[in-house]
C-alpha cells in the first residue's frame, strides 16, 4: 500500500482490494435495509410530494415532470447537505460515505451515482438495476455498481 495516502488503518485501499486479514473499515448496509430506507423515503417524501405537485399543477401533464424534478433534487442534493443521509436512510441509522476518507459525498459524487447511473440503467434497459441489487446483496462490502461509479458505500451507522 502506498504510504502517501492516509487511509484508514484497516489497509483499505479505494480502489476495492481488501486485505481479508482485516475487518472491514465500515459496517456495510446490504440489500434490505437499504430497500427500507428507499420505501420510507418514497412514503414519507414521494407521497406528500406527489399530492403537493397535483395540487399546484392542477393535475395538468406538468405534474409528473415537476415531481420529477423535485425527486430528484432530493435524492441528488439532501445527502449532499445532511451528511450522507436521506430522510430514510436517517430513520435506518445508514448513510452515503465517500470510499477514499470516510467523509459524506460531494456534488460530483452524488451526480455520478444518480445521473450517470441513471443512464446506465436506461441504456441497458434495466438490466443494470438487477445486478447492482444483486451486487448490493452478495458482495462483501456490499457495494453496487453505482456505489462503484461514484467512488461511494452505503454503512450503517
Amino acid at each position: 500500500m502506498n504510504e502517501n495516502h492516509s487511509y484508514p488503518s484497516t489497509n483499505f485501499n479505494p480502489g476495492n482490494n481488501w486485505d481479508h486479514q482485516q475487518p472491514l473499515p465500515n459496517d456495510p448496509a446490504g440489500f434490505w435495509i437499504r430497500f427500507g430506507a428507499i420505501l420510507l423515503d418514497g412514503l414519507i417524501i414521494g407521497i406528500p410530494l406527489s399530492v403537493l405537485s397535483l395540487i399546484l399543477t392542477g393535475g395538468s401533464s406538468g405534474e409528473s415532470v415537476f415531481t420529477n424534478v423535485l425527486s430528484f433534487l432530493y435524492a441528488l442534493l439532501l445527502p449532499v447537505f445532511w451528511n450522507g443521509y436521506t430522510v430514510g436512510k436517517k430513520i435506518c441509522s445508514i448513510r452515503i460515505i465517500r470510499v477514499i476518507n470516510n467523509e459524506p459525498p460531494h456534488i460530483g459524487n452524488m451526480l455520478m451515482r444518480n445521473v450517470i447511473w441513471a443512464v446506465i440503467v436506461g441504456v441497458t434497459f434495466g438490466i443494470a438495476l438487477i445486478v447492482d441489487w444483486f451486487m448490493v446483496g452478495l458482495r462483501e462490502d456490499k457495494r453496487g455498481i453505482h456505489d462503484f461509479i461514484a467512488g461511494t458505500q452505503v454503512v450503517r451507522v
